[in-house]
């Protein structure tokens, strides 16, 4: 399709909420007012058109960001539908970096939730323009006056009122927009039709008074209309609108509006105020990118005119279509079958057909212009976070952070043969979802899949089935424990004598071994004196030792930081060979090992917990439980942030148990600090594990 708008005509919305209260219901709503859908989708009966993925209708959740589009009013507004589940909210961050608004949707019963108070933070942080929607007034119990005053502690904001709600509950039938004093009375079928009557003259004095308090609200945003407003002057809408906007804007007014996505009411106003107050691009302002050539800060203008700019901000794994990467143009325009620059990897890609999304279809579109979010298939090098410019003008944007995973689970391929496969197709996914971490590790050899908790892990598998046809299966990972001793022992001998019938093997040697700092890991040092052993035999000594090390006498578990002494010995003309000299040095390890007191090592994590006021005492609680360690304090907002050290073995499953109890309001990030010594009573069951492993 020719592209038949300007950069001014578009309005870039993200829908952000906690999961459950509407927002993919209220794009399903815009879809068929638009006559884009001919039904209402419904994420409860698997019928939407922005929740497609097999994962999402399975469990009724937006799992990955969806886009689509739709014209309003002589402008395109460009619908983000973004997750409000805990373990998909780094997606939803990383949509309102190209976002240039938000429509904050909260459920009419259970108002501000744990994730409204993060993505609302996330807004903050972008200074995004927002409106709040107050969505499911037909439901019982919903109470639009109570969800306000929970809107204004909660969020600390003080809000805008620019409609009351008609009925409540299951009578709830119409919207009055105060700004034009206007009854929206909707039909009760679904379809989303109206027609304006008189305002119910129980509602009359409800009204004044609502339609000045707003007056009052909007002239307090701009000190032309204050004066004006002080001086007696009423308001005119067009004046209400235009500071409205302003407000809106400049983050000075959060507009509330009202109505049912499900029963479609409230969702023609909502698209007018969208069009009529949400900034475009151009009214956004600039963005600040570096200059790959000279390095220097610059400015980028939303211009259609200007030199080619672009951000990537997600990329779409689909083995059929291959890669299908989504971008956001910041400056200049783009034609099919042209070549676009990656500054961030410095390398030209070639490009086809531009598309817009429309859920999980792609409409060609020509050109594509600033402000736009557009997507191309099967570029080869670019990935997430990549910058596309024009050659003679690089730019580099700077994306945001993705948060460190928080549980980690090992895989285990269900037909033999499968890892290398695994491995590829997982890799897939991670240019998906960067969220996700893929390690092998080296001690356990186990192939480790990290991410944002037991749902996102779950959902990354059942992709990894449907896209690439690998099945496996979870597990906790092994704790990647270690030995080593604590004191010194000397004068270590272990000979190796084998005779029997040919050419024999002997080997003899003498050992010192000592412990070493934490970290050092292994030194050998060659301190023979004398011709009792052939120097040509000290490498196999070496290589004896360096091999023994990766099986403590303990637990089975690598040994670390010492330094073996490799002082005399003695050695065969004829039977003395390397494969003896080997021997022999593993063995001696062995007993050197067993004489200097050895010990289990456990890997220590840092832990960072964030949480409210009224859970600090019950989690700090559970820490010293979990044998952690609390380092420091530290409040922010009405949130206490604890640091602490912890065992591994201690938190694998923390992701859950700190939902547990904190209600789903705190959250965690852990790195791994150091090794210590295991507890006595818990290296007997470390021990008596390994031994049942081994089938003793």
């Amino acid at each position: 399709m020719d592209n038949k708008y300007e950069t001014k005509d578009l309005r870039n919305v993200a829908l952000i909420a906690h999961g459950g209260s509407g927002k993919t219901s209220i794009a399903e709503a815009f879809l068929f007012i638009n006559r884009l859908t001919t039904r209402l989708g419904r994420v409860d009966d698997g019928t939407s058109i922005m929740d497609y993925e097999p994962e999402e209708i399975k469990r009724k959740i937006t799992i990955s960001s969806s886009f689509h589009h739709l014209d309003w009013k002589k402008c395109q507004i460009n619908l983000i539908d973004t997750p409000g589940d805990a373990n998909f909210i780094a997606d939803t961050r990383n949509s309102l970096q190209v976002a240039d608004s938000a429509i904050l949707v909260i459920d009419a019963v259970s108002g501000v939730q744990v994730q409204t108070e993060k993505v609302w933070e996330y807004c903050q942080e972008l200074s995004l323009p927002r409106f709040i929607f107050i969505n499911k007034l037909d439901r019982e119990r919903s109470d639009f006056f109570r969800i306000v005053e929970n809107l204004k502690g909660s969020l600390n904001i003080k809000p805008l009122i620019l409609q009351l709600p008609v009925g409540a509950e299951m009578e709830f039938k119409g919207v009055i927009n105060l700004v034009e004093k206007k009854y929206l009375a909707y039909k009760n079928d679904l379809s989303g039709a109206f027609t304006i009557e008189e305002i119910p003259d129980e509602m009359n004095e409800k009204v004044e008074q609502f339609r000045g308090k707003l007056m009052e609200d909007i002239a307090e945003s701009s000190d032309e209309l204050l004066e004006k407003y002080l001086e007696g002057s009423k308001l005119t809408n067009e004046q209400m609108y235009a500071a409205l906007k302003q407000g809106v804007i400049s983050g000075k007014l959060f507009p509330i509006l009202l109505g049912s996505a499900l029963r479609n009411i409230g969702m023609q106003p909502l698209l007018d105020f969208m069009v009529e107050c949400f900034p475009s691009p151009i009214e956004r302002g600039e963005l600040s990118g570096q200059n790959l050539k000279t390095k220097e800060e610059v400015k980028v203008t939303f211009d259609e005119n200007r030199p080619f700019a672009a951000f990537v901000f997600k990329t779409v794994a689909d083995p059929y279509a291959g890669k299908l990467t989504i971008f956001k143009i910041y400056s200049g325009q783009i034609n099919s079958d042209s070549t676009l620059y990656n500054a961030s990897k410095r390398v030209k890609e070639r490009i086809g057909q531009i598309f817009k999304l429309e859920g999980k279809g792609l409409r060609p579109i020509n050109p594509a212009i600033a402000g736009d979010i557009v997507s191309v298939a099967k570029l080869k090098e670019t990935t997430t976070g990549d910058s596309l410019s024009d050659e003679k003008n690089p730019i580099v944007f700077k994306g945001h952070s993705y948060p460190h995973p928080i549980l980690s689970f090992a895989i285990v391929p269900k037909s033999k043969g499968d890892e290398d496969k695994i491995f590829s197709s997982l890799t897939r996914l991670i240019e998906e979802d960067p969220t996700l971490k893929l390690d092998r590790d080296a001690q356990t050899k186990e192939m480790i899949l990290s991410g944002m908790g037991q749902v996102h892990l779950e959902t990354t598998i059942e992709k990894l089935k449907r896209k690439f046809g690998v099945e496996v299966n979870l597990k906790a990972p092994k704790i990647p424990y270690m030995e080593t001793i604590r004191q010194t022992a000397k004068g270590i001998i272990y000979r190796h004598k084998k005779q029997s019938g040919g050419r024999g093997q002997f080997a003899e040697v003498h050992f010192d071994i000592f412990p070493l700092e934490r970290g050092k890991g292994f030194e050998f040092e060659n301190d023979l004196v004398g011709m009792n052993v052939p120097r040509n035999f000290v490498p196999a000594v070496e290589k004896g030792v360096a091999e023994a090390k990766q099986h403590g006498v303990l637990a089975g578990y690598p040994v670390v930081d010492f330094k073996i002494r490799f002082f005399d010995g003695k050695s065969h003309e004829v039977d003395s060979s390397e494969i003896a000299f080997k021997i022999a040095a593993s063995m001696a390890f062995k007993k050197a090992v067993q004489q200097a007191q050895p010990i289990i090592l456990e890997p220590i994590m840092k832990i960072t917990v964030t949480v409210s006021d009224e859970n600090m005492g019950d989690v700090i609680g559970d820490l010293n439980s979990r044998r952690g360690r609390v380092m420091k304090v530290e409040s922010k907002d009405n949130y206490q942030i604890i640091t602490a050290q912890v065992p591994m073995a201690e938190i694998l499953s923390y992701a859950s148990d700190l939902t547990s109890m904190t209600s789903g309001r705190g959250f965690f990030t852990v790195e791994f600090s150091y090794y210590e010594e295991v507890p006595s009573h818990i290296t007997e069951k470390i021990v008596s594990q390994a031994k049942v492993e081994k089938g003793e």
